[in-house]
């Protein structure tokens, strides 16, 4: 072998590392292709071609001398005396099998599209006391004593093994993910300096397997400076190992080590050699392509490494699925309120699939919980009388178990909305004779685990209820398996025979994961039309949606048991139909009756078409890679502390920076899955002070609805179009006047839908009369923060009016709503506050307490967003003015396509919508597929989506007569297809002699 100066010369480093490879057995590299990184000189490339027949193995070196003398080391060895070649028993020679380039690690086999078998190396591992010398441009040309540093120290590569001087190691390996195929395997030599507990961690947390082949003891190598590592020491609570000479036995640090070498003694140090294999090679693979996709700097909190192998089964795929979904959706997807659509196909596929239960994604209702999904029903059929699982009561309104108006229910006008809840046990006996006894319009229950074995207590359940005219909702959670073999349940065999009647619902909540043991998705099952329609109209209102990141979560343990199943493997049996039922059965209470039928709900796609939607208070702007790091870090992260997922101080100091309040010690903050689910819990205890909520003439139709189908007593504040439908004072001091506990809601700063703002002088004067009238106030900030025309606006300074109010009177109080989503660019990830500052207020509030909250992963990405815009990081700071440049200049072109098509615009000033008339139209006779009639701005909607596929809010849903809202924070090429759908309207109705006939349209 031919060595030089600038080479690495092959000695104990070295020699243990082929004697790791050497425990391998034979078969490891036999026809494989491998690659060897830091060859030096070739020789244990070549010796591995040698021994094992490999197909190829490529040899890399940054060093160009080493290649060089790798090559002319090659053709000494296979070549005999005579120049000839050498073959082996195949008939090849070394020539055939071994190939040496210059590389950077892998760049060689990344730019040349190789896929490696075996991946073998052994490179350095500490770090060059002289940073400056390692930037250097590595070439031929370079000093010997250069090249030679290049054996011993490596520079800093921008991982977090970088303090331990294992940064170039940690950069092999993931470069390695991407070029090794599925079933191969990586050899490293690793120093046992940082301790062995770090290099096992660095192979560990990136997903892999290992196996320690061979362990020794080797002298510290006297040319290699370890001066690094004792600052390293000096600078963290980290301590490296090393032993005094060779027959030491107890670990010193390096600052010991570093003294007794100068003093003229010998260190050792512990070296291995780890086998990796990847446990889910094609998921990791995944993981890391997204991470390499602009996101390096969560790598540093990645951890792949777990105990126990059903926990990393579950958790992998999800962040494959996570990252792979977070790479395509570039913007929020527009799902239904009712549920993600693949997730319920998931659920109905594992129902077939596993329970011969032929359902359909309609028949399927997503819940953020359980407890929401119950306390939703009840709202929804308002019962006298409930009888509920004594398991399942811990979230109901304490008011609905404390209330005694059982007598005279069988008579009563279920739509004042008050429900008596009778706690019952679970027992199926006993409940029956409850339920026969006391005759509930609702019965919630769960089944005791020996009676859900088989389906006798589910059909005396369903005989019972349909005998004294209960609706029935069973809860089934502790009986559900997400198991590719789940055990029997009674209630799953008699679907799966049997049509669910349109009495009985079933209820499950998924929290049974190996990962989070609190994050939670729900969803019913009906198959009644009716009812499921309704409960997914339910959600709409009262809770918004339920979170994406949840329902994808176990959408992707859905998927991992189904995506191995043959499709209708097994035909479906006929099942029975359902009995017919009564029609003294309870229906939905009058006022979730009335508003169902009047609000305006999300419009799904057709098979046919796909929807625009300009009729929805979210964000379809594209999600920065800020915002997608963060949700992603957030779940690759382990061992995640308290402090990092308390936003409490982050959220106290944007209300103090964005509108002048103090949240002190004595208010206190609650976080909501979305600021709709807290608005809703606010009208529940409205009603329980027995108040009345005042909503402007111009508010959010789904807070109205909402409020309606609870039935709340509200009335409307007069506004106008002269003042932007702002409140004016002197209006709102003539409406409370007449009203007793009033409750007024305001939107601001930015007002929604309408666009327009409150100034810091309006808000004063607007709070100065609800103190005089011992108002509560309600100020919902939830679309504020994209105010992107503020000339001559001043920022809100309430701490500094309310402390000018102290003398009002005491039923006064302000409650400060919002949702973080909007303008911290994080469209599709909601997270909703409501600061209290009223402990009574706060006591009843927490009387509902059902609220669905945002799990602690949310928790701690918004705790990271928060900190980068309070703290105004430039980066983020400018993400978030591009984004109300965006709405700015989608509004001026929205106003534009509107004002040329006939409609009047009222300009706001932010937010993501805007209100319309369409002055050309009104009284415009109309035809098209499933319309026929006059325009109006009420059925002006309906036209429009029938006629173009776009879908906007009439003046029913804005409240005020004439104008239609407008929502116009879509992805960009879905709103370019609106402004296209608008145009095209027009010309249906208008152009020409101005009447339209749409055929097939």
């Amino acid at each position: 072998m031919m060595e030089i100066p600038s080479i690495f010369i092959p000695e104990d480093w070295s020699f243990t590392f082929y004697e790791g490879l050497n425990r391998h057995p034979d078969s490891i590299f036999r026809d494989k292709t491998v690659a060897e990184l830091g060859c030096g000189n070739g020789w244990i490339s070549i010796a591995l071609a040698e021994k094992w027949c490999p197909s190829k193995v490529y040899g890399l070196d940054i060093n160009p001398r080493a290649v060089k003398i790798a090559w002319i080391n090659l053709y000494l060895n296979a070549l005999d005396d005579d120049g000839l070649p050498i073959y082996d028993g195949e008939g090849k020679t070394l020539l055939d099998r071994v190939e040496f380039y210059e590389s950077d690690l892998l760049s060689y086999c990344r730019d040349n599209k190789i896929e490696l078998d075996r991946i073998v190396g052994c490179i350095p591992q500490i770090l060059n006391p002289n940073p400056e010398a390692m930037s250097k441009i590595v070439t031929e040309n370079s000093s010997e004593e250069f090249l030679y540093s290049l054996s011993n120290y490596c520079a800093l590569q921008g991982f977090v093994e970088d303090q331990f001087g294992l940064g170039l190691i940690a950069r092999a390996v993931e470069e390695g993910i991407s070029v090794i195929k599925p079933s191969g395997i990586m050899v490293f030599n690793m120093g046992g300096r940082p301790g062995q507990g770090v290099c096992e961690r660095l192979f560990r947390r990136r997903g892999f397997r290992i196996t320690k082949l061979w362990q020794t003891k080797i002298m510290q190598a006297a040319d290699t400076d370890i001066s690094a590592l004792v600052e390293i020491e000096k600078n963290s609570r980290h301590r490296f190992e090393f032993f005094m000479d060779l027959v030491g036995d107890q670990p010193i640090c390096a600052r010991t080590a570093w003294a007794y070498l100068k003093s003229g003694g010998r260190i050792s140090h512990a070296l291995s050699v780890y086998s990796c294999q990847l446990r889910q090679p094609n998921q990791v693979k995944k993981i890391f392509e997204f991470l390499k996709d602009g996101f390096h700097e969560v790598s540093s909190s990645l951890d792949l490494s777990f105990d126990d192998d059903s926990v990393a089964d579950e958790k992998i795929p999800f962040l494959a699925y996570l990252a792979s979904f977070l790479k395509e959706n570039k913007s929020n997807p527009c799902e239904p309120p009712a549920g993600c659509l693949n997730f319920r196909k998931l659920v109905a596929g594992f129902m077939k699939s596993y329970h011969h239960i032929p359902l359909t994604p309609d028949n399927v209702v997503v819940f953020p919980s359980r407890a929401v999904a119950i306390e939703n029903a009840l709202q929804l059929f308002s019962p006298a009388l409930a009888i509920v699982d004594e398991h399942l009561t811990r979230h109901l309104p304490k008011q609905w178990l404390t209330s005694l108006a059982i007598e005279g229910r069988a008579d009563c006008n279920h739509a004042d909305g008050t429900v008596t809840v009778i706690e019952a046990p679970r027992q199926s006996d006993l409940l029956i004779e409850l339920i026969r006894k006391l005759k509930p319009q609702v019965v919630v229950t769960g089944m005791a685990q020996f009676e859900a074995i088989t389906s006798a207590a589910f059909e005396n359940l369903l005989n019972v209820t349909k005998d004294v005219g209960s609706r029935l909702f069973l809860d089934i959670s502790e009986h559900l398996e997400l198991s590719s073999l789940p055990s029997s349940n009674g209630v799953l065999k008699y679907l799966a025979g049997k049509t669910l009647p349109s009495h009985a619902a079933i209820l499950c909540g998924l929290v049974k994961n190996q990962v989070y043991s609190d994050l939670e998705v729900a969803f019913a099952i009906s198959e009644d039309a009716a009812v499921y329609k309704a409960l997914s109209q339910t959600i709409e209102l009262l809770e918004g949606h339920t979170s994406l990141i949840s329902q994808h979560y176990y959408g992707c343990l859905f998927h991992e048991l189904l995506a191995f199943q043959i499709a209708d493997r097994h035909p479906q049996q006929e099942r029975q139909p359902a009995e017919v039922i009564p029609q003294q059965m309870i229906g939905f209470s009058d006022p979730a009756m009335s508003t169902l039928k009047a609000a305006e709900f999300f419009v799904p796609d057709s098979a046919e078409s796909s929807i625009i939607h300009m009729d929805l208070d979210r964000s379809f702007l594209p999600v920065p890679s800020a915002v997608s790091a963060s949700v992603f870090e957030s779940f690759v992260r382990q061992n995640i502390t308290d402090s990092e997922t308390d936003v409490h101080s982050s959220i106290q100091q944007l209300v103090k920076d964005s509108y002048g309040l103090s949240a002190d010690g004595c208010s206190e903050i609650i976080y909501g899955n979305t600021s709709l689910a807290l608005f809703n819990k606010l009208v529940l205890c409205c009603m329980q002070e027995q108040g009345t909520l005042l909503f402007p003439l111009g508010t959010n139709g789904h807070y109205v609805s909402a409020a309606k189908f609870v039935n709340a007593s509200t009335l409307t504040i007069p506004t106008n179009f002269g003042t932007g439908f702002r409140i004016e004072p002197k209006v709102l001091a003539d409406t409370l006047k007449n009203v007793s506990q009033p409750w007024v809601y305001i939107s601001g700063p930015t007002i929604n839908p309408t666009g327009f703002l409150y100034s810091d002088n309006d808000i004063q004067e607007l709070l100065s009369v609800c103190a005089e009238y011992g108002a509560r106030v309600v100020i919902d900030t939830s679309f504020s923060g994209l105010e992107y025309q503020t000339d001559g606006w001043s920022q809100w300074n309430l701490e500094g009016c309310l402390s000018s109010l102290k003398r009002s009177k005491p039923s006064f109080s302000v409650v400060l709503l919002g949702e973080l989503s909007f303008e911290l660019t994080a469209a599709g990830h909601d997270f909703g506050f409501v600061i209290l500052s009223d402990s009574s207020l706060a006591e009843t509030f927490h009387s509902f307490p059902s609220l669905s909250r945002p799990h602690n992963t949310l928790k701690y990405t918004f705790k990271k967003l928060l900190g980068l815009k309070n703290q105004k990081d430039q980066h983020f700071s400018n993400l978030m003015v591009e984004q109300k440049e965006e709405l700015k200049n989608r509004a001026n072109h929205l106003i534009k396509t509107l004002e040329s098509c006939g409609w009047d615009v009222a300009i706001g000033c932010g937010g993501i919508s805007m209100l319309a008339k369409p002055t050309a139209y009104i009284g415009k006779p109309f035809k098209a597929d499933g319309f026929d009639g006059k325009l109006d701005a009420s059925n002006i909607r309906e036209a429009i989506l029938k006629a173009t596929g776009l879908s906007i809010n009439s003046s029913s849903w804005t409240g005020i007569p004439d104008y239609c809202r407008f929502s116009f924070a879509l992805e960009s090429g879905e709103f370019e297809r609106a402004m296209g759908c608008i145009a095209r309207f027009k010309e249906l109705v208008l152009g020409g002699s101005g009447q339209a006939q749409m055929n097939g349209v």
